[in-house]
């Protein structure tokens, strides 16, 4: 099929989620190209391998920085913007871990927890705006280059093997059901195949059964870290 788009309805910006100084005037690039912004997708964070024990505060801060404030720096200029229009989606790309816990994640899991917590929140401070939706995106292990690029326990390491990522859902179905939920307005997507999204319905509905699970595929996950697989 061929596209109908034009050069001018492409904008391609470099944008770094830390320089937080640097996210006004992207904003204001985009409206000065587009005049509008119907839709921000959060799709910036790395992931963690390590153990808490072994770990440096440091990636903890750097974490942090990277996938959560990062992400509502952009979402606040944008957001003011769209209050203006009265019109937008702010979708974010959290994860299954940030409705569940899971070893070799703790600072993963935590700013994933953060954003659900304030996108939630958000979302009640907007019941004046109908017409802006918040729309928090928790994606399972999906086959990309997050595990290449994790933090390890020091933030001069890179992680030495990402292993077999072929279990994984593709890329492409991950990305058409996270439009899906974009066009439908869903407050909150799970897109995962089973049985990681097993495991989210106990963490959910049944948390004793979902920590019993985890302790005995935490600890054969562990194990598999520290010998290298």
């Amino acid at each position: 099929e061929i596209s109908s788009l034009t050069e001018s309805d492409i904008l391609v910006l470099r944008l770094d989620l830390t320089d937080r100084s640097s996210h006004e005037a992207a904003t204001n690039s985009v409206l000065k190209h587009f005049g509008k912004i119907d839709v921000l997708v959060n799709n910036g964070g790395r992931s963690q391998r390590s153990l808490f024990v072994d770990t440096n505060l440091d990636v903890y801060n750097a974490i942090i920085e990277l996938n959560y404030l990062g992400t509502i720096s952009l979402t606040k200029y944008v957001l003011n913007h769209m209050i203006q229009r009265k019109k937008g989606k702010i979708v974010t790309v959290s994860s299954v871990m940030g409705i569940m816990g899971a070893p070799l994640a703790t600072g993963y899991c935590a700013s994933k927890h953060a954003l659900q917590g304030f996108f939630n929140s958000l979302r009640t401070e907007l019941t004046d705006y109908p017409e802006i939706s918040i729309i928090n995106i928790c994606p399972g292990p999906v086959q990309s280059k997050i595990i290449q690029n994790v933090f390890t326990e020091n933030l001069a390491k890179s992680l030495e093997t990402s292993g077999d990522q072929s279990h994984k859902m593709p890329t492409d179905r991950c990305a058409r059901l996270t439009l899906v939920s974009t066009a439908n307005d869903l407050k909150e997507a799970w897109i995962s195949d089973h049985p990681y999204l097993a495991v989210c319905y106990l963490w959910q509905y049944a948390p004793t059964w979902a920590w019993w699970l985890m302790n005995r595929m935490g600890k054969r996950r562990i194990q598999n870290f520290k010998s290298g697989v």
